[in-house]
């Protein structure tokens, strides 16, 4: 490959990278948080809802019920004034309860207009045409920003049952519960963790600096490659009441798809004896590393990570894509003025007497 067309082939790809930025930071459930040390789950729902599939999502932030079926889900407000309609015909939210506006902030930081009185008639407006809806409900998660509950506060070394909700529900005139718990876990020690990320974040360096071809570099670039689409493929589905449901799992395993063709590309420059190439590529690489992993990396120095697989090999991924694509930003950048002034020769490759 010619050097102008590895040029070009750089500039597309480092333009690709930018437009896929939007991407990961939407793949977890809506680019919530995709690491936290609550962690809300299902317990029952009495009586069962056949057909009716009622989550719990984003470590107890999110309630989800999607209704198919051809009878009502109706959810009451805070004061068991009427708040939802779940049905056949779409969702249908009272804009005068005061459910409506508390449940649009996470902590239910708001101003209630006027007109929201939970004894006031409904006004029904309709907010989706999908039989499915997702809300805040501040039962179900803890509503204290950055104060922990008093017996985590007390003992935060072992996991604590925060609490024990419960959501009502009425489906075609029968009352309904949803019970589940709020859980809160210890995050993992620091001392453990960061040591394996500094080196991570240095190896594409030193591969840099001290191999004497890029081999090394590529082999980390194909590690690279493999903790994307390993993480691209464990990332949880979106809700099923988002609008574009398909589109959202596409923006998800894109990126990961992007990079590890990226790192095979690589690992064929590097073959063939391209030590400029796989630096520049590196680069790129490195880029697309930090593009997917940064909206995820909380789930570095949190208990519970929101992805479908253990948990270790889920944060193993993200340290990946942060740590070693920091490093390899650095020490792609590093290894293309080092291939450049020294190309790598073949073993049996003479040089020239003098050289």
């Amino acid at each position: 490959m010619s050097r102008r067309a590895a040029r070009l082939l750089v500039v597309v790809l480092g333009a690709l990278a930018a437009l896929l930025l939007a991407g990961p930071a939407q793949a977890h459930v809506g680019g919530g948080a995709a690491g936290s040390d609550f962690d809300g789950r299902l317990v029952a729902v009495e009586p069962a809802l056949p057909g009716v599939d009622v989550r719990v999502l984003s470590f107890g932030d999110e309630f989800e019920v999607v209704n198919p079926t051809a009878t009502e889900v109706q959810v009451p407000g805070y004061s068991d004034e009427p708040y939802l309609r779940i049905g056949p015909d779409g969702v249908w939210r009272n804009a005068s309860s005061p459910a409506t506006y508390i449940n649009l902030d996470r902590f239910g930081r708001v101003t209630l207009p006027p007109h929201a009185d939970p004894d006031a008639a409904p006004d029904w407006v309709q907010v989706s045409t999908e039989p499915g809806y997702v809300w805040h409900d501040h039962r179900t998660h803890w509503m204290s920003e950055d104060v922990l509950p008093p017996a985590v506060a007390a003992d935060p070394d072992r996991e604590h049952l925060v609490s024990s909700w419960v959501v009502p529900l009425t489906y075609g005139g029968t009352d309904v519960q949803v019970r589940g718990e709020l859980t809160w876990s210890p995050p993992p020690p620091a001392w453990v963790v960061w040591p394996v990320y500094a080196v991570l974040a240095l190896a594409p360096l030193a591969a840099a600096l001290l191999a004497r071809g890029p081999g090394p570099l590529a082999v980390l670039l194909l590690v690279g490659g493999v903790a994307a689409v390993y993480h691209a493929a464990t990332t949880p589905e979106p809700a099923a009441s988002v609008a574009s449901h398909a589109g959202a799992v596409v923006s998800a395993l894109l990126p990961g798809l992007v990079a590890a063709a990226v790192a095979v590309g690589a690992a064929v420059a590097a073959r063939r004896g391209r030590g400029g190439l796989t630096a520049l590529l590196a680069v790129v690489l490195g880029w697309l590393l930090l593009v997917q992993g940064l909206p995820d990396v909380d789930v570095l120095w949190t208990a519970n990570v929101l992805a479908q697989g253990p948990v270790l090999l889920s944060r193993a991924a993200v340290a990946v894509l942060v740590a070693l694509g920091a490093g390899c930003v650095v020490g792609g950048l590093v290894a293309t003025r080092r291939f450049r002034e020294h190309p790598h020769r073949p073993a049996d490759e003479s040089l020239p007497l003098g050289s």
